[in-house]
């Protein structure tokens, strides 16, 4: 109940909305991306979801092709959550798919 993650629809974010930063690791430099706000962002969340419920988020994908590359998310506030809400829950699995062509 506290801290719900929101997704954006990756179609509704332009490429100027995206700011790059490294991501330190202690044995490399990595990439991410912030998201700059902009009013024709597309936001969505799910409440209240189930153990039995999944969440599939795309992290990255390499084709180039119109399609979404990677789904910006983020935690934010709820308006009116109770100070004693629970704390969000979750289990990130990552999964690599490699299809020949």
């Amino acid at each position: 109940m506290r801290s719900p993650l929101a997704l954006a629809d990756a179609s509704s974010v332009e490429r100027e909305d995206l700011i790059a930063a490294d991501q330190l690791f202690p044995d490399r430099v990595g990439e991410i991306y912030h998201l700059a706000y902009n009013p024709w962002q597309r936001w969505s969340y799910a409440p209240a979801m189930t153990p039995g419920e999944v969440l599939l988020i795309k992290g990255w994908d390499s084709l180039v092709d119109g399609r979404a590359r990677f789904t910006p998310h983020s935690a934010f506030d709820l308006p009116d959550t109770p100070e004693d809400a629970a704390a969000r829950e979750s289990i990130e699995v990552r999964t690599l798919v490699v299809i020949e062509a």
